[in-house]
């Protein structure tokens, strides 16, 4: 039966997640009692304020003569920080990932006794407030609904400005929201959950910082977030407090020289009037400008189609304005390209020069000085590309003075302007397809005195000589145009040899490295009219207001990012934090090489203003750069109060918080005190704001998406450095992936998505918890697997129902003397500590719930089953390894930890106060060696139990076939016995092996002689046999991991003891009528004496191999590897 029309957005958008997510069914008894414990435990740590983090000096004033560093030896402390979400619509699961990088560190530091402060704040938003404000009252969302449904169900991808719509004329209101497939800031808003009746609120930009930052607190309680929300703030000039703070970072970064004013290149949003930086993008982020050199190729002769121009242009200087990266080539110009397809135009320059080129090109040349009124372009003529063939034109620098347009099909109108000189010397694309219209010139009509000018050397390189492109060419076979590979590397190659290699042959330059005459061929160029500079974005940028973005020249502030000082101290940072992630490192290196001036201002929007030129605010992400040090005192200045409405318990207010305050709470003990006379501070206040600032900076970890990097974290980088003493320089950054759902990109659109509320809603906060922490932590994008966060459901309920079970009937339970499987699973769990401690120190948490949880678990499994023939399990053993599971996993699934330390194991505290285990546990490996021989002994019974069965299966199916001896005649149907062959020693080849590494081997270096090892090898006459090279090869793995320890291989446990112990669970778990453990030599001493009495007195007696006796497979056993035969005994 169909669906109905969908009545609202919401609605919509809630049929496509429910198609594209998990369905979890109609049972939600587990998950509820679930959410149920874990709202309990929410309300109980919001009633004893636990995550309300003060600095030992507030607890203790008597403390305040000791310095930072003093009071931190200590009392240990932990501050974590995330970029805080702009305020916009709900947390997504994204966020959450984030987010939770920061909030398990933070529960493992309170464990391990430090002082963890995690805060949170919420930013304003940037385009959506105002624009939709604006728009709001000429929107009717009934009147339109229908027309938005349709749009939102169809999600098509509009066409781009650079394919023939003005983006600047989309209809008013329009926004261009990411990944969702609506396009008005209305249907966003009904689609996260505003209902109609609220939406015309939000026609009042401040009504956005009311409704948001709640929702989002909110989410992050019901997530278990261990936030002290006493130090929230919004990032706007509504919050005084916060506006001083940015005030004095600006006015600091200006007086130290960083923030500088002049005209210079930048990306441009025509339509909203200003600067387009990252996060004002819908796409394009990170990409900058792209200069060119453009030469002025002025029209000597129109070609036959074009001859109407003429008339229509007599006495006007017209010139194709060719965009070009190698001005040094100029020189060797044989012709001029243009795309067939094209539509270009002809614009007025404010001089009354006409320009040739693509409209996309003219608009950005508006904005750079070149028409007469700055973004008006005025276009006096329209021709497409096939009809300027054979146009004569003059080429700049050229020894040809004279050349001729012709046709080249990968012209791009979407880069630089359309029109491209030629210089088939050194360019391949340009010789390929010189060479391609001679053969062709009749197809394209083409005149062949326009094709015949040959090639000029320009420059020499000692790769490629004088002609680099007809060499490439030829070297890569490359045969036609459209080869783009093999031409884009030939490309490539041809440009690096001549930049870097490369020498000019011809012009005043001659002799001197292309390196050094390329700009010095630019600058000569543009002084002599004959070139300007050009620059456009580096690929397509389109604004949040669904504008395409240009270049433009602007008189601007900008933060000099890039500059060789300020960077040198940059990099410096970055080498002394502790990044463990390579990729993560690589990017940041990448990014403060790539990364320089951004402009720091801004026309409109919400934010704080600059303080020396109050008609512009601070650009978004520049006031969000060192705010983490806000955060150390925000919790004494408004309290609790996102606004700073409220005074906060100090008594100070805003207008006290002058910049010379600022720069004595943050400064070094050379900072004297300075008070405002009209607005006085004693300094005892600002003393006790410095001691908190001291204590809990530097920040030890900031934590973002690794999409970050490239403007905010490395924004944090550069000033920090320039506004703090190194002691106060952050300790380390991460970043992660991006969040995947189901292995698939989220997208609104598609339904493939999810909000942390959904999440909450669908999953509880611990099972999201626990498949956040095991979607990754690398750089590599993460994956939030829902079939996960659902088996999290079930495994956290019956764990926890089993807690409750041994605990309350512990008495039930075994007492006495430990036996071996207690003493392995102690020993067990006491690893698992050691090992998850040091997975939570390396913020490794996917290993640390592996380790901590799930191995955990199986070893408790294990456990259960190895004991119960023996009496089952030790009492004390369960309340141990209870209590031990739940510390273990308290940083991940905090709720469900707390229920079990409280309800289930009675402790009268919070387990977020409680200590995690010690991380130095004393480990008896012999049991741990045990363990695992154990359980690798059942799998390989268990394997060859399977593989005798197949091939059992398979000889009965071919016709006529017999089973070949009594393993492949094994019949798992019927009774079986399992016969376990036990080694006191190493095959004699082994052993020489063994002394032959050991005599070649550096006990210091663990390094091996190879050319002695190998002629050892062959004295015993071991070299060549097949056995030999496979067991050095994995020795060689083992001294690798252990040094020369690897070659002692005496067993850390009496081998036989171990089995006869496991034999009851062996016989279980496999189901076998008996094992029999036996040692290597009696088995051999039976198959010759059954052997012998078969051939003397019963021929007819069950064999060696009938009774469970195989000679080949008995020599095969090995101290640590024992052979077995699976077998139906004789019956």
């Amino acid at each position: 039966m169909a669906q109905s029309q969908p009545s609202s957005i919401q609605e919509l958008m809630d049929r496509k997640q429910k198609e594209a997510t998990l369905d979890m069914g109609g049972n939600f008894t587990k998950r509820d009692d679930l959410i149920r414990y874990e709202k309990e435990a929410q309300e109980k740590l919001a009633q004893l304020k636990i995550f309300q983090t003060d600095s030992p000096y507030t607890e203790n004033p008597e403390l305040r003569d000791l310095s930072g560093e003093e009071l931190r030896e200590k009392y240990p402390k932990f501050f974590g920080t995330f970029p805080y979400p702009y305020m916009n619509g709900s947390l997504h699961l994204g966020h959450a990932f984030t987010i939770s990088k920061i909030e398990f560190a933070v529960g493992f530091e309170r464990m391990r006794g430090r002082k963890a402060l995690f805060p949170s704040a919420s930013d304003k938003i940037i385009r959506e407030l105002e624009q939709f404000g604006q728009d709001l009252s000429k929107y009717d969302p009934q009147a339109e609904m229908k027309e938005s449904i349709e749009e939102a169900s169809s999600s098509e991808v509009q066409p781009s400005a650079s394919e023939g719509q003005d983006k600047s004329k989309a209809k008013k209101g329009k926004l261009q929201a990411k990944s969702t497939g609506l396009q008005y800031q209305f249907q966003i808003m009904e689609s996260i959950g505003v209902s109609r009746t609220d939406i015309p609120k939000f026609a009042d930009p401040q009504y956005w910082l009311q409704y948001f930052p709640p929702i989002a607190k909110n989410d992050l309680n019901a997530f278990g977030a261990r936030v002290d929300w006493r130090r929230s703030f919004i990032t706007t000039d509504i919050n005084p407090y916060y506006d001083a703070f940015v005030r004095w970072q600006m006015n600091r970064l200006k007086e130290k020289g960083y923030v500088k004013f002049g005209e210079r290149y930048t990306i441009y949003s025509p339509k909203d009037g200003q600067p387009c930086m990252d996060h004002d993008r819908s796409s394009g982020e990170r990409l900058g400008s792209q200069e060119y050199t453009c030469l002025k190729m002025r029209v000597l002769e129109w070609g036959p189609q074009a001859s109407q121009l003429e008339k229509e242009l007599v006495g006007k200087d017209v010139f194709f304005v060719a965009a070009t990266l190698r001005p040094e080539t100029m020189y060797g110009q044989t012709n001029c390209f243009v795309g067939p397809s094209i539509q270009y135009g002809i614009f007025e320059m404010k001089d009354g020069s006409l320009y040739v080129c693509t409209p996309r090109a003219a608009r950005n040349m508006a904005f750079q000085n070149f028409t007469s009124e700055r973004g008006v372009v005025k276009q006096v003529a329209t021709i497409q590309g096939s009809a300027l063939y054979g146009t004569k034109i003059h080429a700049p620098n050229g020894i040809h003075q004279a050349v001729y347009i012709l046709p080249m099909e990968t012209v791009l109108a979407s880069k630089g302007t359309g029109v491209v000189t030629s210089v088939p010397s050194d360019s391949p694309d340009d010789y390929i397809n010189l060479m391609h219209l001679r053969k062709k010139a009749a197809y394209y009509n083409l005149d062949p005195v326009w094709v015949s000018l040959d090639p000029i050397p320009v420059l020499s390189t000692p790769e490629f000589g004088e002609m680099s492109a007809p060499k490439l060419i030829s070297t890569l076979k490359i045969d036609s145009p459209k080869d783009a590979t093999k031409l884009a590397e030939a490309k490539e190659r041809a440009y690096k040899a001549g930049f870097y290699q490369g020498v000019m042959s011809v012009g005043p330059f001659t002799g001197q490295s292309v390196e050094k005459a390329k700009p010095k061929v630019r600058e000569e160029l543009i002084s002599q009219g004959c070139a300007f500079p050009y620059a456009e974005p580096e690929g397509l940028i389109i604004s949040r207001s669904n504008d395409e973005c240009v270049v433009a020249l602007c008189d601007q502030w900008y933060l000099d990012y890039g500059e060789p000082t300020w960077q040198a101290k940059a990099y410096k940072l970055l080498e002394r934090m502790n990044i463990r992630d390579g990729p993560t490192k690589k990017k940041f290196q990448e990014d403060l090489d790539w990364l320089h001036q951004w402009a720091c201002a801004r026309s409109y929007g919400l934010g704080s203003r600059l303080p020396w030129d109050p008609e512009f605010l601070v650009e978004s992400l520049s006031d969000s750069t060192v705010y983490m040090a806000y955060y150390t005192v925000s919790h004494l200045l408004h309290g609790g109060d996102i606004f700073g409405k409220t005074v906060g318990p100090l008594g100070i207010t805003a207008s006290q918080m002058t910049d010379e305050v600022w720069d004595y709470i943050f400064g070094t003990d050379s900072i004297e005190f300075k008070s405002d006379r009209d607005h006085p501070l004693s300094q005892d206040k600002a003393d006790l704001l410095r001691r908190e600032f001291r204590y809990f900076y530097p920040m030890d970890v900031r934590s973002s998406g690794k999409d970050l990097i490239s403007n905010h974290l490395c924004f944090c980088i550069y000033v920090h450095t320039a506004l703090f003493d190194e002691q106060f320089w952050p300790r380390t950054m991460r970043a992660n992936g991006h969040l995947m759902l189901n292995g698939k990109k989220m997208s609104k659109s598609t339904g493939n998505s999810l909000t942390l509320y959904d999440s909450l809603k669908k999953f509880g906060a611990d099972a999201t918890r626990l498949t956040l922490a095991d979607s990754g932590d690398g750089f590599d994008d993460a994956n939030f697997e829902e079939l996960t966060a659902n088996a999290s459901i079930l495994r956290l309920h019956t764990l926890l129902e089993w807690c409750r079970e041994v605990i309350s009937n512990n008495s039930s339970f075994r007492t006495g003397p430990f036996t071996l499987f207690d003493q392995i699973f102690e020993n067990e769990t006491k690893l698992a500590i050691n090992k998850t401690y040091k997975a939570y120190d390396e913020s490794l948490y996917k290993e640390a719930q592996k380790v901590g949880f799930y191995e955990l678990l199986g070893a408790r499994d294990w456990y259960r089953d190895f004991t119960s023939e023996e009496g089952g399990m030790h009492g004390e053993l369960l309340k141990y390894y209870v209590k031990t599971q739940t510390l273990l996993i308290a940083p991940i699934a905090p709720h469900f930890a707390e229920y079990v330390w409280g309800t289930i194991l009675g402790e009268t505290s919070s387990i977020q106060s409680a200590s995690f285990p010690d991380s130095n546990q004393s480990v008896d490996l012999s049991m741990i060696d045990a363990a695992e021989y154990v359980k690798e002994t059942v799998r390989n019974v268990r394997t060859t139990e399977i593989n005798l069965s197949k091939r059992k299966a398979k000889a009965d199916n071919k016709k006529g076939s017999a089973a070949n001896g009594p393993q492949l005649a094994f019949d798992p149907v019927k009774p079986k016995r399992v016969r376990i062959f036990v080694a006191d020693r190493f095959p004699a080849w082994q052993s020489s092996c063994i002394d032959a590494l050991a005599q070649n081997l550096n006990k210091e270096t663990s390094a091996i002689d190879e050319k002695s090892l190998r002629a050892d090898l062959e004295k015993l006459g071991l070299f060549k046999d097949k056995r030999t090279m496979p067991f050095i090869m994995m020795m060689k793995g083992k001294i690798k991991l252990n040094g020369p320890s690897a070659l002692e291989r005496s067993l850390t446990f009496n081998e036989r003891d171990i089995l006869e112990k496991a034999a009851g669970y062996l016989r279980r778990t496999l189901s076998y009528e008996d094992v029999e453990i036996e040692s290597m030599d009696s088995g051999i001493a039976q198959v010759q004496q059954l052997e012998e009495n078969q051939d003397k007195e019963s021929p007819s007696s069950p064999s060696a191999e009938m009774l469970g006796y195989n000679l080949a497979i008995i020599q095969a056993s090995q101290p640590g590897a024992p052979a077995f035969v699976v077998y139906n005994p004789p019956s």
